[in-house]
């Protein structure tokens, strides 16, 4: 992680008070990583980032989408009867709005995760929330972005994610985990970048290290590819 960076400002949208936020899409699919992997989960995609991570596949999201109220999200979510809802990006954090959506998920009895980048303060998140942090690593372009305190404000039911582009990535992040005594924090994630690395070569590295993590394979990619809505 760097020291001393600034996290990056919320943008404002045209009406806080009601809410609104600029969503890139609402879909229903299978939670592709983390710890609900496999379950039928709907995605609200926000629009906005503040990252360029050279990995990135939503890059769709970084412009794309329509003006919600929050009641008109939760309405369209209802329509799917979920258990399970996940807040994504882009970096969802990035509209001020979206930590009252996260609270209104939950009071609604949804079990609620939210997806991101570490790169803006998670300190407002209700604490219903499972909080699943990108880490950024070198290979990613964005190491810079990472947001220290972070790490201080994560809960045993949050989860830390690194994706790994190449072994100095995995060297880097191990050296932070131990460093910081992450495992004893939350769940630890490994995830092979995709097209970068061999998950087979990741989880050799895992073995010979004995680390504490769960190496993670991106499900949906595995079922549909890069098709935009899964």
């Amino acid at each position: 992680m760097t020291a001393g960076h600034t996290p990056a400002a919320p943008f404002v949208t045209p009406d806080d008070q009601a809410a609104r936020l600029r969503v890139n899409e609402i879909f229903y699919s299978l939670q592709g990583e983390a710890r609900t992997v496999g379950l039928p989960t709907v995605f609200i995609r926000l629009t906005g980032c503040p990252l360029r991570c050279g990995y990135c596949d939503t890059e769709y999201a970084f412009h794309e989408g329509s003006w919600m109220t929050s009641a008109e999200i939760l309405a369209q979510v209802a329509g799917y009867q979920p258990r399970y809802v996940t807040v994504t990006g882009g970096e969802p954090l990035a509209q001020r709005p979206c930590t009252q959506l996260l609270a209104q998920l939950c009071d609604a009895g949804y079990e609620v995760s939210l997806e991101t980048s570490g790169a803006v303060d998670i300190g407002k998140v209700d604490a219903r929330v499972c909080i699943v942090m990108d880490v950024k690593t070198p290979g990613s372009g964005e190491v810079a972005k990472n947001l220290d305190a972070n790490l201080r404000q994560l809960k045993k039911t949050d989860q830390i994610k690194f994706v790994i582009c190449d072994r100095a990535d995995y060297e880097w992040s191990r050296a932070l985990l131990q460093r910081e005594r992450l495992a004893e924090r939350c769940e630890l994630l490994f995830s092979p970048a995709w097209g970068r690395i061999e998950p087979k070569d990741l989880a050799e590295w895992v073995l010979a290290d004995r680390l504490p993590v769960r190496v993670q394979v991106q499900l949906h990619k595995l079922l549909w590819g890069e098709t935009r809505g899964r």
